[in-house]
């Protein structure tokens, strides 16, 4: 049997169609957003804004997440449950005096140590320099 030959289906054709149908930009496209941030960044410089910027330290809703207990940041607390245990301080002694979890001690661990405000007795042991 003969197959009934069609109209060929151009290359070109082809790739239009796969960019339409999976929502690939075209060079056009990356050029009318090219043009839109150009014409933003100008508005910018014009208006005074590309200068620095102001940092505004991060509250949560709640406060006391941030701060933890007594108003102390995480870092200072943990500090102060090793600073106040001269034998040094186990994962569990920090976990039950600060009540934080296991992330964000070792966390806060990782910090201290890095600024060497802390430093490791033997494993899971933490005294103050």
């Amino acid at each position: 049997m003969t197959r009934k030959k069609g109209k060929a289906i151009s290359f070109d054709a082809m790739v239009k169609f796969f960019m339409q149908h999976y929502d690939i930009p075209t060079k056009k496209d990356v050029d009318r957003v090219v043009d839109k941030l150009d014409r933003l960044e100008k508005m910018l410089k014009a208006s005074g804004g590309g200068g620095r910027r102001r940092t505004i330290p991060r509250q949560s809703a709640a406060g006391s997440k941030t701060r933890g207990r007594g108003g102390d940041t995480a870092m200072q607390q943990v500090l102060q449950v090793v600073e106040g245990l001269k034998q040094g301080a186990g994962f569990a002694d920090i976990k039950a005096k600060t009540g934080f979890d296991d992330k964000k001690i070792r966390n806060v661990i990782y910090r201290l140590t890095k600024l060497q405000q802390i430093k490791r007795k033997s494993r899971g042991v933490y005294v103050a320099k």
